[in-house]
């Protein structure tokens, strides 16, 4: 796949003397910071380093191995106590090296050790991945026959959470992509945009994506009328059940394929980290961690980093409010809180994704799927195109160039895909600019009918949850149900938030009580949003309201609502006419084709009007499809969430996602990709060739 030449930091002999180079100087710099540790000369701190090596080399195999699952369960402080003994054995063996305590001395001396490592591993881009792999887990693979060689090759969906093409190319350009840039480059690669589908988020995109079939999942979150239920992406219980009703059984890792750190699974028979899959105790492995606690410094360096991003967030927050950057979150929503779940997506869940990924190329997997949130989430927060997120996504391209070393020792070629499920639009929230939400709005409409706003952290105090369930979910009693509950309270249950109102409005349900008894078809409304889209919806009536109804029901609400300039349309299903899209200077009958006015969706694209028609023939779409406006000069939106990036609606880079692919791999014909299914079928058959050519070869 490339023909780059081998840097001389990466032959193995020079690396070898390199990284013992750095650890020799941490140790020094350790033994001079703590008093319980001492080296009486550079030699012996020579020895010392060399014992410490070897004692990794002879013990870290085995004793991770046996000690795998406890080392799960425990998140990896475990393997914290373990570096710290293996420090203090070689301490025992080595004459004028001491360690005076064993479980803090030895513990901060490795940690101290590690982090100096990191830090100067980066200044030199020394990486250790090929070596070590290759010598620990691809050769022990191999002796044990657990692999074959194969000339067949292996195929590798690598998604970016949130990146649209546009970014992407402008991140190239400014050197934020230099691996992606060089595939390109080299030829060896060719991007490509697609257009998602109506609603432009994860939920939706991914089940297109891994099973081809996003039929009636009209946002992020909505309301379920057959059920009587909110209906979260975020809920692992809902995710799964989603699932089992997209998947045909044939979805994209079918054929012995890994699921990696995503909200659906493609039926993958390997799964970690997998929102749908959680609750699954049969397709949960401890194994599938082996690759990350392979190396007795691994865990260590993901706290390291861990603790530094989120130095990093509140720096990068200082700095927006000291340069009054617009627009710009507030502190309520760039808390510590938050910087802790930024931690979380941005590093542990990309290090435990890379090393799984590292396993699965030694292995020779046929397939995987893995999801990278940490672009995404910062972006959320800090911008589209700030160089917080572009620092976010040149990480991950950096991960990508691991992967790509990796793949020198697999026994397969590798095919790596890079994609994403949907882009973002940028711009100040509707409640910035405006002063009052969307619930504000529907409540000023609805006047004495109680309006109810379902409020959630998002996805990725989701991610969060889901990653700590999946680590906890085998300890016995109940662990991982109170570590989950932690999250939860965080998270906010979307269920719960539907079914218990705050206190406020509770008592404003206790003014209006006597109203709704009179008229049982004033309906209780609840207001949903994903990004800059909003979905309406009359909870007591088990059918869509109608416009001819809504005006009787609720009059001016309509009209009222397109009237406002945060706005940009709303679609309702009119008895007669069926979708009509309303805008404060038209109408728009789509199955009419047929225009009153000027156009309401004239700033959204050509297929608009297709995918609001698509929406329409959902048994949950809303009441009130309400999409904020878009502004074409300046690329913004408003969300109707606290979210400065967004996605979820229509009007800018949120509907244009991306396939940087191997140029082996084609794309079916000159037509667009419109849609997440049509870019499934595509992979699909990517991976279907490769496994007829494996059976053949059999």
């Amino acid at each position: 796949m490339n023909n780059r030449k081998r840097p001389i930091s990466r032959h193995p002999i020079v690396r070898i003397l390199i990284v013992g180079l750095f650890e020799v100087f941490g140790l020094l710099i350790m033994a001079w910071l703590l008093d319980g540790l001492a080296i009486d000369r550079l030699g012996t701190a020579i020895v010392a380093v060399a014992i410490i090596g070897l004692l990794n080399a002879l013990l870290w195999p085995i004793l991770s191995r046996i000690l795998l699952p406890f080392a799960v369960f425990t998140g990896g402080l475990l393997f914290l106590v373990l570096n710290g003994f293996i420090l203090w054995l070689a301490s025992e063996i080595v004459e004028g090296f001491t360690v005076d305590k064993i479980f803090w001395t030895a513990i901060w001396a490795s940690i101290g050790i590690t982090a100096i490592n990191v830090i100067l591993s980066t200044l030199f881009t020394i990486d250790d991945d090929g070596s070590y792999y290759r010598n620990v887990i691809a050769r022990r693979m191999r002796k044990q026959g657990k692999i074959e060689e194969t000339d067949v090759p292996a195929v590798f969906f690598l998604e970016i959470d949130g990146l649209a093409k546009p970014v992407l190319e402008k991140a190239m350009a400014q050197g934020y992509a230099p691996t992606m840039k060089r595939w390109l480059e080299d030829g060896s690669h060719q991007l490509v945009g697609w257009e998602t589908d109506l609603s432009s988020q994860t939920g939706a995109s991914q089940a297109g994506l891994l099973h081809g079939n996003n039929f009636d999942m009209p946002a992020f979150r909505w309301y379920d009328r057959e059920r009587k239920v909110l209906v979260a992406s975020s809920n692992p219980d809902d995710v799964a059940r989603l699932e089992k009703e997209h998947s045909d059984g044939n979805g994209l890792l079918v054929e012995n394929g890994a699921s990696r750190g995503n909200l659906m699974s493609g039926d993958a028979p390997n799964v970690m980290n997998t929102a749908s899959t959680i609750k699954d105790f049969s397709r949960f492995h401890t194994g599938d961690f082996y690759a990350y606690f392979a190396s007795p410094y691994n865990f260590a360096r993901t706290l390291l980093l861990f603790f530094w991003d989120i130095v990093l967030e509140r720096y990068r927050f200082w700095q927006q409010r000291r340069n009054d950057v617009q627009p710009r979150l507030d502190k309520h929503h760039r808390n510590f809180k938050y910087a802790l779940v930024r931690g979380v997506t941005t590093i542990i869940l990309r290090e435990l994704n890379i090393y799984t990924l590292i396993g699965d190329i030694f292995a020779g997997v046929p397939s995987a799927y893995a999801t990278f949130v940490g672009y995404d989430e910062v972006a959320h927060h800090s911008g589209v195109e700030t160089k917080d997120a572009f620092d976010a996504l040149h990480k991950i391209d950096q991960q990508f160039a691991r992967l790509e070393n990796a793949a020198e020792n697999s026994p397969r070629p590798c095919h790596f895909v890079i994609l994403s499920d949907h882009g973002q639009s940028g711009g100040a929230t509707f409640l910035q600019r405006y002063g009052k939400s969307l619930e504000d709005l529907v409540q000023e409409l609805a006047k004495d009918k109680l309006v109810q706003a379902v409020v959630s952290a998002g996805e990725g105090a989701s991610n969060v949850s889901v990653f700590l369930s999946d680590a906890m979910q085998r300890e016995k009693g109940g662990s991982a149900e109170r570590m989950a509950g932690v999250v939860k309270r965080y998270t906010v249950d979307d269920k719960l938030a539907l079914e218990e109102s705050s206190e406020l409005a509770i008592e404003a349900e206790k003014e209006v009580d006597s109203a709704e008894d009179k008229d049982d078809e004033m309906p209780r409304i609840v207001v949903l949003a994903s990004g800059n889209l909003g979905l309406v919806y009359g909870t007591k009536r088990e059918t869509r309201v109608t416009l001819e109804e809504l005006e009787t029901v609720l009059p001016g609400m309509l009209e009222g609502l397109v009237a406002h300039e945060g706005v940009g349309f709303a679609m309702v299903h009119s008895e007669e006419h069926g979708p009509v899209v309303v805008g404060a200077n038209g109408v728009h009958y789509l199955t009419e084709e047929r225009v009153e006015g000027d156009d309401p969706l004239a700033a959204f694209g050509p297929r608009a009007a297709q995918h609001l028609i698509r929406e329409d023939t959902f048994p949950n779409c809303p009441d009130i499809l309400v999409n904020s406006f878009y502004n074409s000069q300046t690329n913004e939106v408003a969300a109707f969430e606290e979210l400065i990036g967004c996605h979820g609606g229509m009007g800018g880079y949120q509907t244009q996602p991306f396939v940087l692919h191997p140029v082996e791999l084609a794309v079916n014909g000159e037509e667009p990709l419109v849609g997440a299914a049509a870019v499934h079928q595509m992979m699909k058959g990517w991976v279907k060739n490769t496994n007829v050519t494996t059976e053949k070869q059999t």
